[in-house]
């Protein structure tokens, strides 16, 4: 199959949708709090589908388990509320192209754990990715040589370079997943997981009341935040999941971690877009290299992946 990559990559820039919802919600809650209702969310749409999968548990083997677990903590939950940080701290555009580091992560992951082979040309155009995700990333780069903090580094490119690790390393341990579920089990149960990992967040950081849960911001603006809440766990959440998953389920991991810079394109488009977050001409030039990069990558390792 040669479509995998491509669902992935739908998946992908619908996730990228989800900051026109999360910058306004983080006015209104603490950034796990928005987290944790977005998995209460998306467990009730999923819960059909978990249900009609419920006989298909006890014949999950431990090692899958311990992906599903990974690929719920890393990426579900704990990617996610850094995420939310960074773009609380950050300019949202800038923190999305950072995550283009999170494909450097994803392949090293699954080269060690799957043995996925790797084109000649493949550390050629990944560099170049790289390179050009830099670029993107620093909107002052004559300024780096005197501090970060005035080329356009600050706390918010910090949660975001923490997010790409754990979304990089769930992007592996979901590969895992799909060898040993199917596809509607395994994208309510990374959900389950998600909402236990929220739970238990909630629970030890105190923030599991209704003061927190609901803050007097969020009764001030009840309508808009249960709108946001619930397009931030449709259109980009649990929509795109299953689209992704099944992507996942036909791509390598390796190649996949690339096709998720499709979520920082769709975000640079709604956070320049709607949030007036904008690139200078470097970061706008960097950012088609940066594309360009992403289609060779795909293009060559293609010729050394089996066909499915």
């Amino acid at each position: 199959m040669t479509y995998g990559p491509w669902l992935v990559g739908l998946g992908a820039a619908l996730w990228g949708t989800e900051s026109a919802w999360r910058i306004p919600l983080n006015n209104l809650f603490d950034a796990d709090v928005i987290v944790f209702w977005e998995h209460v969310l998306i467990l009730l749409m999923f819960l059909p589908l978990l249900v009609s999968r419920v006989g298909e548990i006890r014949k999950i083997d431990a090692r899958t388990w311990v992906y599903l677990t990974l690929s719920g903590f890393a990426g579900s939950a704990v990617g996610t509320i850094f995420f939310t940080l960074a773009l609380k701290y950050g300019n949202p555009t800038v923190v999305n192209v950072v995550l283009n580091i999170q494909p450097v992560i994803s392949t090293m992951g699954a080269f060690l754990l799957f043995g996925d082979r790797l084109a000649l040309r493949f550390f050629l155009y990944a560099g170049i990715a790289i390179l050009a995700g830099i670029f993107v990333s620093v909107s002052h780069p004559t300024l780096i040589s005197e501090s970060f903090e005035r080329a356009g580094l600050n706390r918010g490119t910090g949660y975001a370079l923490i997010c790409a690790l754990f979304w990089g390393l769930a992007t592996v341990a979901g590969r895992g997943v799909m060898t040993g579920m199917s596809l509607r089990l395994a994208s309510s149960l990374r959900i389950v997981v998600g909402l236990t990992c929220m739970t238990l967040i909630l629970l030890a950081y105190g923030k599991l009341h209704g003061a927190t849960l609901w803050p007097v911001a969020a009764q001030a603006h009840a309508t808009k935040a249960m709108i946001w809440l619930v397009l931030l766990a449709s259109i980009s959440g649990g929509i795109p999941l299953l689209i992704y998953f099944e992507g996942l389920r036909l791509t390598r991991a390796s190649t996949a971690g690339y096709f998720e810079m499709m979520q920082t394109l769709a975000a640079v488009c709604i956070t320049w877009g709607f949030f007036r977050a904008s690139l200078h001409l470097h970061q706008v030039v960097a950012a088609f290299v940066l594309i360009a990069a992403v289609a060779m990558v795909h293009h060559v390792q293609q010729q050394v992946e089996p066909h499915r």
